[in-house]
């Protein structure tokens, strides 16, 4: 029963409540630490909830009051105000209910790729590279290039960057697969618009508790790291890379000063990368026979497509057009992220009702 559900879930709230103020819990700052933590996990659904209940009031007394011809106008108006809020915070707590994705709030590893149409194609990876790096400004998140490997234009052959910032996996995971652009190169006479692709994957940072790695399986390589063309030259190796013997994944990190920073940041790539292949390992053999609407990008799949001349960016995933793909380029994804989000939960939700 859902209401017996959210009671417990109130109650538990009260504990933690109760805890955090009992004097003995001072002395523990692991525990605070846990016990705020799972406050924080509570206090949407929880706060969701007495809102309903609180409202649910509100449409009782109404009711009571509609066989008042003094107040019959004004009741009609509360009750009919109250049934809209109790639908629309059921329906809100039904998503917060729904199972978290225990990844939603680490921090995110990007990797992006240039794909087909060569020079144009690494301006383009550059451009998305610039485009996420503003929105995690905008949320206050601290980004980290992890390594880059440029051309002679400005381009991106490939970036890899950590993105430092709470929820910032919830709200980029969606970002994996093909992108597409649609525009004129600058390098272009004739005007002709090209085609373009770069490939992004979003990997949850993945620490050593939760996925270990057995060092007999890692060969590590050390180089000399150089920018475009060969400049900005190194005199010692001290980028990093690291194989994967098993698997054949091949990571590198060349952006930090000593071999040793390198090799950590190498390790934490290719730590994410291997649990995200386990992961999607698993969820291929679960639900094989169930693909979600948005999913989580598959890398080969063109999700979106960036149209400069129309002035338009599209979500093929969920139909969503935007004419303002100036402000998008410049960080603004909040209006897809949210129709992506949305989209998931609504897939999610439908899944649920039918498990039930």
């Amino acid at each position: 029963m859902l209401e017996d559900k959210l009671n417990a879930l109130e109650n538990q709230y009260a504990e933690l409540e109760a805890r955090l103020a009992a004097p003995e819990t001072y002395g523990d700052p692991a525990l605070v630490a846990r016990l705020n933590k799972e406050q924080r996990e509570l206090e949407p659904v929880v706060t969701a909830y007495r809102a309903y209940q609180k409202r649910r009031r509100d449409l009782s007394d109404a009711q009571e009051l509609l066989s008042d011809p003094d107040m019959k106008e004004l009741a009609q108006e509360e009750y009919a105000a109250a049934k809209a809020d109790l639908e629309r915070l059921e329906e809100e707590i039904k998503v917060l209910l729904l199972p978290r994705d225990p990844n939603d709030e680490k921090n995110v590893i990007v990797e992006i790729r240039a794909g087909v149409g060569g020079e144009e194609a690494a301006l383009f990876a550059h451009s998305l590279y610039r485009m996420y790096t503003m929105y995690a400004e905008t949320r206050r998140w601290k980004v980290e290039v992890d390594s880059l490997n440029e051309t002679e234009l400005g381009g991106v052959k490939e970036i890899c960057f950590t993105i430092d910032g709470e929820g910032a996996y919830s709200r980029l995971k969606f970002e994996s697969g093909v992108h597409r652009v649609q525009r004129v190169p600058e390098t272009e006479s004739g005007g002709r618009i090209h085609t373009s692709t770069a490939t992004v994957a979003v990997l949850p940072e993945v620490d050593e508790v939760e996925f270990e790695l057995d060092p007999a399986d890692i060969e590590m390589q050390v180089f000399r790291s150089s920018g475009a063309g060969g400049q900005h030259i190194n005199k010692t190796s001290s980028a990093v890379r690291l194989i994967h013997k098993p698997t054949g994944t091949v990571v590198e990190c060349q952006q930090e000063r000593s071999q040793f920073q390198n090799r950590d940041k190498a390790m934490q790539l290719l730590r994410s990368r291997l649990y995200e292949e386990k992961v999607r390992e698993q969820e291929a053999s679960v639900t094989a026979e169930r693909r979600s609407q948005v999913g989580t990008g598959m890398r080969n799949e063109r999700i979106r497509t960036y149209n400069f001349p129309q002035g338009r960016v599209t979500d093929h995933r969920i139909g969503l057009t935007l004419y303002k793909i100036d402000a998008v380029m410049d960080g603004d994804l909040d209006e897809l992220i949210d129709g992506l989000v949305t989209a998931d939960q609504a897939e999610r939700m439908k899944h649920q009702g039918e498990q039930e």
